[in-house]
């Protein structure tokens, strides 16, 4: 039961087998045992459904990095950058990643790229939170400045708001 209690399901699985097939006699226990076993083997057989697309992936990777799973949101983001290492948001979240985790130098870099690829989102980094501690830096406000006008060529692709990425 603890280790159904802490969804250990194939470790919990495999206790109720066992208690099944060593205690034949306990009529009641053993009811509740395979409603038990029952319960491990269909959460061992959902499987998380993995983000195929480049959109999936995108979305994966922004909800991670809302949950702070900066490892997770890291991963599906490169694994965008191997396909398409042009594509803004993956470089955008990197960024994000990289400065929540106060590396600085590499957070300007990513902001650089994707800024290069999609200058709309130096505005966006301008008052997004997670760049916050790069507001007082120099290279931060010289990246997100706004460029000459009719420099702009439209929005590639929005990063969402904090609370819908």
């Amino acid at each position: 039961m603890e280790a159904l209690q802490r969804h250990e399901y194939v470790v919990a699985a495999g206790h109720f087998r066992i208690l099944l097939d060593q205690h034949p006699e306990e009529g009641v226990l053993l009811d509740r045992a395979r409603v038990y076993l029952g319960l491990a083997e269909r959460e061992i057989a959902r499987r998380p459904v993995e983000p195929r697309t480049v959109e999936e992936r995108l979305t994966a990777a922004t909800a991670a990095l809302n949950n702070g799973d900066h490892d997770g949101a890291e991963t599906l983001a490169r694994g965008v950058l191997a396909e398409d290492p042009h594509q803004d948001l993956a470089l955008y979240l990197l960024a994000s990643v990289e400065a929540r985790r106060g590396l600085f130098d590499a957070a300007l870099s990513y902001l650089g790229q994707a800024i290069a690829i999609s200058p709309e989102a130096r505005a966006q980094a301008r008052f997004d939170p997670d760049f916050e501690s790069l507001y007082d830096h120099d290279a931060f406000r010289e990246l997100t400045e706004s460029p000459l006008p009719g420099a702009l060529t439209g929005l590639r692709r929005a990063k969402r708001g904090r609370g819908d990425r």
